[in-house]
Formats: C-alpha cells, structure tokens, sequence
C-alpha cells in the first residue's frame, strides 16, 4: 500500500503540476487496480468492471482539481471508486449478490480508514447549507460546546442548536434514503 500511495501520489502531482505524461501514466496505472478491484467484485462477465473502470477514472479526471495535496491520494481514489461502484449496484440492482463490506482494499490492505472516513464526511456535509454544516463541523467532529461556536461564528446560541440540529436531521435523512448527495 505504501509503495502505490508513493508512487501514485507522485504521479498525480506531477500531473497537477502540468506533466501529460505523468498524468498518463497516473491513469493506466489506476486502471490496473481497478479492474482487479470492481472484477473481485461484479459478476464474472468484466463488461460492468470494464465500465467501471471508464467512469471512474473519468471522475478521477474531473474531480483532479479538488484533489487535496496535502492529503493522501490512494484513499482519494479509493472513495471515488466505491461511490461509483455503490450507484452502479443501486442503479442494476445487485446488492444481493456483491457486499460493499470490505470495499477498502483497492490499494491492498490500507490503514487509511480515517482518511476515507474524512473525504465522506467532508463530502456529505458539503451538501449541507455553510451555516449547518460549520455548526456540526464544529460542535461534533471538533468538540467546541455551543457557546463556544456562537462565540467563534458570531451566530446566537439557538441559531448554533437548530442548525446542528437541522443539519443533522438532513444527514439523517441522506443516508436513510441512500442519496449521493445530502440536498438531494
């Protein structure tokens, strides 16, 4: 895992940096893992992989500006590529034969879990509105008490409660209806 976060994630920068080919070799290199990946876990025909394979690093493509380089890029991918496996399942209906349990090992075995975790819940509360999603960012990933947050954003105490608590009624309901993005 270390030598492809290595390697791969010097590609990337080197891509973000301007190099073609760099970036080329980035994406017949992502290509590799995930073909094994979506292979171990579609059916045995490799058309849905093959798919899958097109649309992920076409989302790797689109989304390479938002990559954060102080980050690590593998558990980047990573989460990209259960997202894009996760709605082709819902979308064919294949839940009953393939399990999203143990869809972290595109890069082997990872110890990054926290970092995938952390791309998740950054990109659910970005569907949030500013005020909800600051509100819970603060109050319960970071600790702060209430008043300290209506201290720090200049919002009442009250205004803090209700928007952790609507934000998080949004969350709720996001996860319940299995949306890929918490305003939909």
């Amino acid at each position: 895992m270390y030598h492809a976060e290595t390697r791969l994630r010097a590609l990337m920068l080197a891509g973000l940096g301007g190099d073609a080919q760099a970036y080329r070799k980035l994406l017949q290199e992502l290509a590799v893992y995930l073909r094994a990946y979506y292979r171990r876990r579609l059916p045995q025909d490799g058309a849905d992989a093959e798919d899958l394979v097109q649309e992920t690093l076409i989302a790797v493509d689109r989304r390479r500006a938002s990559y954060d380089t102080t980050q690590l890029f593998t558990p980047w991918v990573s989460a990209i590529a259960r997202y894009r496996l996760a709605d082709h399942l819902r979308r064919s209906s294949l839940r009953a034969m393939s399990s999203l349990d143990g869809m972290d090992d595109l890069f082997g075995t990872d110890d990054h879990e926290q970092t995938a975790a952390e791309l998740d819940v950054d990109r659910m509360l970005s569907g949030l509105p500013a005020r909800q999603s600051e509100a819970i960012r603060m109050t319960r990933l970071e600790g702060r008490s209430i008043e300290e947050t209506a201290q720090l954003t200049g919002q009442s105490e009250s205004a803090i409660k209700v928007g952790v608590h609507r934000g998080l009624k949004r969350l709720r309901d996001y996860v319940l209806k299995g949306s890929t993005h918490a305003d939909d």
